[in-house]
């Protein structure tokens, strides 16, 4: 019988997000963003040679595009890693890059490998959220309960908030707490460690000149939190997605563009190379839910990966739960009755933004950093999933 190895952590970085369709990282391709986090990730470990990478499993929510051709290998060629190291995209919505963390620790505690980067890259800008050309076979409505995988998003929040009876003022207050607690963390320095600043170049023509001007930009912060938040301004905000609804556009998520990078080897590796730990990824699971309540997918999720990880959710000191909606992110604290004081303490994706694919990989490399700032022992990734699912991931320091 094999002994499973352990999966170590030993590098997370992930870009600033931008604000999608119109931010700054709009005009910067998908598969760029995504070399240049891998080259980020990489030198944090200066004494890997990166050509004993084994494999780059990188998520992606709408491979088409820019960031279609399989991402993963052309991300990493275009970081410059040798061609022997291969890639593979894998698609799990907006838990993709979660789950490509957790295939790349699979495949290191199972003895396959021993170095391997795990990402996400996702534009929201250059890539629509129901990509170009998707179609559904009409076979998958033939049962009722499917009905629900054609809703929009939105749609399910507004289920959600029904069914669980959350109220617009309840969600307002969550989304302007969510924007308070990233600007306290962005003042504070608190994302420092584990944002890439990106030099951003844009051409622009000067028709008076008939020249083509270039501007830079160092891109540090996440451009989505909002100091002029407040809950009277949301509460003038209109209903997006049902006439007598409830969610609205400053209660859920933005769309955005951004990418993340973790680093993850084994304890034979640890020595080989001479690397530091940073955290171990400890467990992993996703449950299905039905489609038309997508947004609850985390309340099955969590207790599940608990248990395989045998521990108690209050020894979790750090929660990064998605924010895809204020409805559905306080229908899961409530039904699970988390602790909101450890629940996204720097604001979620209804400031920060969501690039959905990527979003599993940035919030992992925010899990792992706060638990070394904070010295907590454990924290966990948490997110819904378009189509009826939830996913869950358990870190633990080291």
């Amino acid at each position: 019988m094999t002994t499973l190895q352990q999966a170590y952590i030993v590098a997370a970085t992930r870009s600033p997000i931008g604000k999608a369709p119109r931010g700054t990282l709009a005009h910067y391709r998908p598969d760029d963003l995504l070399a240049t986090v891998l080259q980020g990730v990489l030198a944090q470990a200066p004494g890997l040679d990166p050509a004993a990478v084994e494999d780059v499993i990188v998520g992606c929510a709408i491979p088409e595009g820019p960031q279609g051709f399989n991402v993963a290998r052309l991300g990493l060629l275009l970081a410059g890693l040798p061609d022997t190291v291969p890639g593979a995209t894998v698609n799990r919505f907006c838990a993709s890059g979660l789950t490509a963390l957790a295939m790349a620790a699979d495949r290191i505690r199972v003895g396959e490998a021993d170095v391997m980067i795990a990402a996400g890259t996702e534009s929201m800008s250059q890539v629509p959220i129901f990509g170009v050309t998707t179609t559904f076979s009409p076979r998958i409505f033939e049962r009722d309960e499917n009905l629900g995988i054609a809703y929009g998003m939105g749609q399910t929040a507004e289920q959600v908030a029904e069914q669980w009876k959350v109220s617009r003022e309840d969600q307002d207050a969550f989304a302007l707490q969510s924007h308070q607690r990233a600007l306290a963390a962005q003042k504070a320095g608190e994302f420092n460690d584990e944002i890439l600043p990106i030099e951003v170049m844009r051409r622009t023509p000067n028709l008076a000149s008939e020249q083509v001007v270039e501007t830079r930009k160092n891109f540090s912060l996440d451009e989505g939190p909002r100091p002029d938040t407040s809950m009277e301004a949301l509460a003038k905000l209109k209903p997006v997605f049902a006439a007598k609804g409830s969610v609205t556009a400053g209660n859920s998520s933005q769309m955005s563009d951004g990418a993340g990078a973790l680093l993850v080897v084994s304890e034979r590796a640890l020595k080989t190379h001479k690397l530091t730990p940073l955290a171990r990824f400890v467990s992993f699971a996703v449950r299905g839910v039905p489609p038309q309540i997508m947004g609850i997918g985390p309340k099955f999720a969590i207790p599940e990966v608990l248990q395989r990880a045998g521990l108690k959710l209050d020894q979790m000191g750090w929660i990064e739960l998605n924010e895809a909606f204020a409805a559905q992110s306080l229908a899961v604290i409530r039904d699970l009755n988390l602790n909101p004081q450890v629940v996204n303490p720097m604001g979620g994706a209804i400031a920060l933004g969501h690039p959905l694919g990527a979003t599993g990989a940035i919030r992992s490399a925010t899990v792992v950093h706060a638990l070394q700032r904070h010295k907590l022992d454990y924290g966990m990734v948490t997110m819904c999933v378009g189509t009826g699912m939830g996913a869950a991931g358990i870190f633990e320091r080291v």
